[in-house]
C-alpha cells in the first residue's frame, strides 16, 4: 500500500526521455551512512520531461563516464555548504553541515559539463557549487554582511509551507537567458540560504538579484548549452507556479535538444 505522504507518479515517460543526473548528498541515518535526493527534485526533474537518474557518489576518474549517460544535469539544494577550503577560506561556522564527498566530484562534474555544453540547471547549492567551481567564492554567512538581508529560511518549527513561502521579490536582468523565459521584470522567490555569491566566478552572467543587490541567478556564458542557476528553490511546488514552470521547460527542451544531436535513436 503507498503511504499518503508520497505522492504518485501519474504517467509514464516518453521512450527514451532525456536523462538528467542529480547527484545525490550524503547525511547519516541512524548510524548509518545514506546516499539522498529530495523528492521535489526527482519530481522537478520529471516535470521537465526528463528521466532523473540519481548519481549516489562518483570518483573523479569516472565523471567522463557518467557524463557520457547524461542529456542534462540538475545540481540540488542541501542542508550542506559547500566547503570554504575550495575558495581558500576557514570554516566560518563549525556547526553548520558540509558534505565533502559531494564537493569531491560535484566540483569537477561542472566543469566537465560546461567544457562539453551540456545542460545545466543548479538550485541553491548546486548555484553556489557551480560558482565555486569556476572560480568563484560566497559569503558564509550573507546576514553578517554589512548591507546585505537575512535570507535565510524561518524556523525549522515553521511549517514547510511558510519556510518555503515567497520571501522577496528579484530583478531580472535584461537581455539574459531568465528574461528570455519570463515575461516579467521582477519576480518573487523564496529564500532559505545562509551563503551567498561574494565574487562571482569568470565567464558567469548575472541574471537577477535581490533588492539587497545578491546575486540571486546567473547563467554559464563560456558553456555553449543551456544554464542556469538560481539561489531560491523553483522545485517547490513547481506544477503549480507559472515561474518553475518555465524554468523546468527550457531546461527539458534543452536537454531533448542535446539528445536530438548526439543520441541516434534508441540509445
Amino acid at each position: 500500500m503507498v503511504s499518503p505522504d508520497v505522492a504518485p507518479i501519474n504517467s509514464p515517460l516518453p521512450r527514451h526521455a532525456p536523462r538528467v543526473l542529480v547527484p545525490a548528498c550524503n547525511r547519516p541515518l541512524g548510524h548509518h551512512p545514506f546516499h539522498m535526493v529530495g523528492q521535489k527534485y526527482i519530481d522537478a526533474v520529471r516535470l521537465a520531461g526528463c528521466l532523473p537518474i540519481v548519481v549516489p557518489a562518483a570518483h573523479p576518474d569516472e565523471l567522463a563516464d557518467w557524463l557520457d549517460l547524461a542529456d542534462g544535469i540538475l545540481l540540488t539544494g542541501s542542508p550542506s555548504n559547500v566547503h570554504p577550503r575550495h575558495f581558500d577560506e576557514d570554516v566560518h561556522d563549525p556547526g553548520l553541515p558540509l558534505d565533502p564527498l559531494r564537493d569531491l566530484w560535484t566540483l569537477p562534474l561542472i566543469r566537465q559539463a560546461v567544457e562539453r555544453g551540456l545542460p545545466l540547471l543548479a538550485i541553491c547549492r548546486g548555484f553556489q557549487e557551480t560558482n565555486v567551481a569556476l572560480g568563484g567564492t560566497l559569503h558564509q554567512a550573507v546576514h553578517e554582511q554589512q548591507g546585505l538581508a537575512d535570507h535565510r529560511a524561518p524556523s525549522d518549527d515553521e511549517p514547510v509551507e511558510k519556510q518555503y513561502g515567497l520571501a522577496h521579490p528579484v530583478s531580472v536582468v535584461p537581455g539574459g537567458v531568465l528574461a528570455s523565459l519570463l515575461d516579467k521584470e521582477e519576480v518573487l522567490v523564496n529564500s532559505l540560504h545562509g551563503q551567498g555569491v561574494a565574487r562571482l566566478a569568470p565567464g558567469l552572467r548575472v541574471e537577477a538579484t535581490a533588492p539587497d543587490g545578491l546575486v540571486e541567478a546567473f547563467s554559464v556564458s563560456q558553456s555553449t548549452g543551456f544554464s542556469l542557476c538560481v539561489q531560491w528553490h523553483p522545485e517547490w511546488q513547481a506544477a503549480t507556479n507559472p515561474v518553475s514552470m518555465a524554468i523546468l521547460q527550457a531546461f527539458g527542451a534543452a536537454c531533448q535538444s542535446w539528445r536530438d544531436l548526439h543520441r541516434p535513436p534508441g540509445r
